[in-house]
């Protein structure tokens, strides 16, 4: 990926679009590599990445079973929080994944990946404390999806107690894609 779309590119080791099954029915998106990640030109491979292999084994996948990417594909300095500017420049490649790979669900790990996928289906977006946990019907390039807002696990490295409302989100992820809840079909279909 040779994208010179923002400042980032200058600062990046790697850009990091993403990897996992092409075909996955799930897809995570989280808010911008680390440095792991810039080093390895792979999503979530540091710490949080650990965190989420566990946390996926709790909804039934593993890592290869998903496709796991980022709002924002290059790394920002410092590790800080992207840039509106930032998050602009690299969503036309979010929205270009969602197309070619029309997963059925998407996890949206953290603030800034909730408050994208909000906005694109025009809903009001007021903290990832209050949005996580709930899914939501919505359509982002013209087609219906399945989003269920999470904290991003980093979240849980800082904050131990807030591990529990992730593995309760992600059991809430394998109750949706299994039959419990009367599956997928019923949520994407209106049912």
């Amino acid at each position: 990926m040779e994208c010179v779309k923002c400042p980032l590119h200058r600062t990046r080791t790697r850009a990091v679009p993403g990897e996992g099954d092409p075909c996955a029915t799930v897809m995570l998106v989280g808010e911008a590599p680390g440095y792991n990640e810039d080093i390895q030109g792979r999503p979530f491979v540091g710490a949080a990445g650990r965190l989420l292999n566990q946390l996926l084994g709790i909804a039934g996948f593993s890592r290869s079973e998903v496709f796991i990417t980022n709002v924002v594909k290059c790394r920002p300095p410092n590790n800080r929080d992207p840039r509106e500017e930032e998050v602009e420049a690299c969503k036309p490649y979010l929205i270009a994944q969602l197309e070619v790979l029309e997963p059925k669900v998407v996890v949206s790990l953290g603030n800034h990946s909730s408050r994208l996928f909000f906005k694109l289906s025009g809903l009001r977006f007021t903290s990832i404390m209050r949005v996580r946990g709930v899914t939501r019907k919505i359509s982002v390039a013209g087609r219906e999806l399945l989003l269920l807002p999470t904290l991003h696990p980093a979240a849980a490295l800082y904050n131990p107690r807030l591990r529990a409302l992730l593995e309760k989100d992600f059991q809430l992820l394998g109750r949706l894609v299994s039959r419990g809840l009367g599956g997928l079909e019923r949520w994407l279909d209106g049912e």
